[in-house]
């Protein structure tokens, strides 16, 4: 079968296309045929070293597809089950094996290709909204590249939740996407002043929560903009780690910083399960839509990820086996 290897890591250009054997499943394991493989700004870490990685290795954390076979003492599921996983290595191919509890069913009312491009993005949206910091009514929250695929989804999670909604964007195109999606207000951070626009907007009161993906850039301006006693929730690097800071800087509105992974708040197989059934609740509800901007064929990975690091990604993008 095809699979998307690195034995090295570097720029997309260490990702090799490759026939491996197609794998079979231990005692415990599924093996999932994918239909489509969910691409996420996690794997340009794995790739380009900032998530160590045992080399040579798969790449990729999600995708979904149809349970082909199932090793012993497999009850979860069956052969022929629609399901959708995230947090094994080795999606970026046409198969892989997973442990069964680490996957999830799909409900009839979620296609295979939506699935893969919001499993592990919606997830993520599901814990910073409900869990990490608990969004409810009224709050006004910060979200960073607020077109992209995590953004989108906590755009309109959070207006469901009934919070105001300032959100940051790169460029005009994807302002129009932002506004659409519902936010109440949309920085342009190419033209405006991120902290100037926030105090403007809060009567200099400051957001509850900022949720940023992006990392190093924006570092400085998400503590800024925060309320007193406010939540600065960093989850991503899309412009390089933030840089080391000295706790003393928080005190001045007793500020509080959190870096969770997702896979902190789905240890168990029930936060799994939890996690996956408030995502596609959210989804049937209609509250959340889910926006596949873009596809690229599997052989193709290393032009994906180009994409996806040059910015030139919106919402959800999916590599087809």
């Amino acid at each position: 079968m095809l699979a998307i290897q690195i034995s090295r890591t570097g720029g997309p250009e260490v990702l090799e296309a490759v026939q491996v054997e197609a794998p079979s499943p231990a005692a415990g394991q599924i093996l999932v045929r994918h239909a489509a493989v969910g691409l996420n700004y996690i794997d340009t870490y794995h790739r380009s070293g900032l998530y160590p990685l045992k080399l040579p290795s798969g790449l990729g954390l999600e995708a979904a597809g149809t349970v082909e076979a199932v090793g012993d003492g497999v009850t979860r599921f069956q052969v022929g089950d629609r399901v959708a996983y995230n947090g094994t290595m080795g999606a970026y191919a046409e198969a892989a094996v997973v442990p069964a509890d680490r996957a999830v069913r799909i409900p009839d009312s979620v296609s295979l290709e939506i699935a893969a491009a919001v499993l592990l993005k919606g997830m993520t949206a599901e814990f910073l909204v409900r869990r990490c910091f608990h969004v409810k009514q009224g709050d006004t929250v910060l979200i960073h590249a607020a077109a992209g695929g995590v953004g989108q989804i906590l755009v309109q999670w959070c207006k469901a939740l009934g919070a105001s909604v300032i959100a940051t964007v790169g460029s005009e195109a994807k302002a129009t996407i932002a506004r659409d999606l519902g936010a109440d207000h949309v920085i342009d951070y190419g033209h405006e002043d991120i902290v100037a626009k926030v105090g403007e907007l809060t009567g200099g009161q400051g957001v509850a929560v900022v949720y940023d993906g992006v990392g190093k850039d924006t570092w400085a301006a998400s503590l800024k903009s925060l309320a007193r006693r406010g939540v600065m929730v960093t989850f991503g690097n899309a412009s390089g780690p933030v840089p080391p800071f000295a706790p003393l800087e928080l005190g001045g509105k007793s500020l509080f910083v959190t870096r969770p992974r997702l896979f902190d708040y789905i240890t168990t197989t029930e936060e799994l399960d939890e996690s996956a059934e408030a995502l596609f609740a959210v989804l049937g509800s209609g509250a959340v839509k889910i926006d596949i901007g873009q596809t690229f064929p599997l052989a193709e990975a290393r032009a994906a990820h180009e994409a996806l690091e040059g910015r030139r990604t919106i919402g959800a993008t999916l590599l087809l086996p």
